[in-house]
């Protein structure tokens, strides 16, 4: 039973063809394409309404030379929404939920921003290492701590996004079973689960979007910093 829960984080396999290619491509065909004609349908509107409210309030805070970032960051926002809430529709699978994927998103956008403030500004992206004011016998270990916490900060970001949507997929199919398990034994209370199944639906997919968003505002809190 254990392991018949964790089964629908493996990868699916046809064939001895992996399926996880077909799982990452599929989300861009629901994206209309772009037109150049002056009417525009309802879904195209809706997307670029959105796309553009997104990048304002993510890059209000990020000087005009972070502001080329734009088009990087709101893909990968649109991509993780897709595949989040792609995931939550039966039987699909849901790519971001392996760490490996989420840390092949996180570490090279990541590693992009410590390379442009290295560049950039040396001075100023070493100085986050060490506070002002720091007393002299404290130097080592801050600086210590802090070259640690800089390079957790991509396993922080592909951890999070995992471990949130693990556990509410596991949340999910741990009250379904209940409920299909309790309906010809105490229908009652069966009715009673559906309805907390049903409103952990709802939670679910606040939290699909909710980390897709957190996931590309953390990187652009690490942009705002190097630029």
């Amino acid at each position: 039973m254990t392991l018949s829960f964790f089964d629908q984080f493996m990868s699916p396999v046809y064939l001895g063809i992996p399926l996880m290619a077909l799982a990452l491509t599929f989300p861009w065909t629901l994206f209309p394409a772009p037109s150049s004609r002056w009417v525009k349908n309802h879904l195209l509107t809706l997307q670029n309404w959105f796309i553009k409210q997104f990048v304002h309030q993510i890059f209000l805070p990020i000087n005009v030379g972070g502001h080329k970032w734009a088009a990087l960051l709101a893909s990968l926002m649109i991509f993780l929404i897709s595949l989040n809430m792609l995931g939550l529709l039966p039987y699909t699978f849901t790519p971001t939920t392996q760490l490996s994927l989420n840390m092949g998103f996180a570490v090279p956008v990541w590693l992009a921003t410590v390379i442009i403030g290295m560049r950039n500004n040396p001075t100023h992206a070493l100085g986050h290492l060490l506070p002002e004011g720091t007393p002299t016998p404290l130097i080592p270990i801050l600086i210590i701590i802090e070259t640690i916490s800089l390079f957790i900060r991509p396993l922080a970001l592909g951890v999070r996004l995992t471990a949130n949507l693990t556990a509410g997929h596991l949340l999910i199919q741990l009250i379904a079973t209940a409920a299909f398990v309790l309906l010809p034994l105490m229908p009652t209370v069966a009715i009673l689960t559906a309805i907390l199944l049903f409103l952990l639906t709802l939670l679910e997919v606040a939290v699909a979007m909710i980390q897709a968003y957190v996931f590309v505002l953390l990187l652009s809190l690490y942009l705002q910093e190097n630029v």
